[in-house]
């Protein structure tokens, strides 16, 4: 019977030979670790197995942004903001050299309105100062060159003219007339007093243009007004170049 009946330290050590208890931990390791993919799957199970202090360190490992890419960026915002600081006063360039334009714009057209204005009242004045020669004109009589001269050293002051602008007129019309209302050029054709080329251009001034010394100084005196502006430039230009 000794033979057959087992100690209980024999029937442990068999126990521990045959059937050792698993560990609880690594059994599951064993099952978890093909559904994420073998040791993939495994690892991440065995960092979080590992704790927050891993986790940290994994954390802690990952590199932070490099100086230069920041300063990249810095650079490529500012150099926006310059573009646009740029843009900015470029438009704004644009819009004072408008601005000055449509100023001078604005001051030629008031500058040409007034010119005109001017002309106007210049013209009117004269178309005046016509009708009343045309008046004056026909009612004067006047035989030979004396007569002539007093009569055109009244019209030079009634065109606003000085003394010394008539003394011009007398030295001009004396070269090519001698005051003479019938004086003819014989190769141009010149007419009169004022010598106007062609002669039938003094009918502007009145119809008795051939015969009465009046009409012819009025048209005279119109003449170099419009193309001299006095009678001492006409009598200068007379002197540069022989006519006037």
């Amino acid at each position: 019977m000794s033979s057959s009946i087992e100690s209980p330290q024999s029937s442990t050590a068999r126990i521990g030979r045959h059937r050792r208890p698993k560990a609880a931990g690594k059994g599951r390791l064993r099952q978890l670790a093909p559904i994420g993919g073998g040791l993939a799957a495994t690892g991440l199970l065995l960092n979080m197995a590992a704790g927050p202090g891993l986790i940290e360190q994994a954390s802690a490992a990952v590199p932070a942004a490099p100086v230069a890419d920041v300063a990249a960026t810095t650079l490529v915002a500012s150099s926006a903001d310059t573009r646009l600081v740029t843009q900015a006063k470029a438009v704004q360039a644009q819009l004072a050299e408008a601005e000055r334009a449509a100023v001078a714009s604005q001051k030629a057209s008031a500058e040409a309105a007034a010119k005109a204005e001017a002309a106007a009242k210049a013209e009117k004045a004269e178309t005046a100062a016509v009708t009343r020669a045309k008046a004056s004109a026909s009612s004067v009589k006047i035989s030979g060159p004396a007569q002539a001269k007093s009569f055109a050293r009244a019209q030079v002051s009634a065109h606003g003219w000085s003394s010394s602008q008539f003394r011009c007129l007398e030295k001009l019309w004396q070269k090519e007339s001698d005051w003479l209302h019938t004086a003819r050029n014989a190769s141009s054709g010149a007419y009169g007093i004022p010598q106007s080329l062609p002669a039938s251009k003094m009918a502007s001034a009145g119809s008795d243009w051939r015969t009465n010394p009046a009409t012819q100084i009025r048209w005279g005196l119109s003449y170099i007004a419009d193309r001299y502006g006095s009678p001492c430039s006409a009598w200068a230009h007379s002197q540069r170049v022989n006519w006037y």
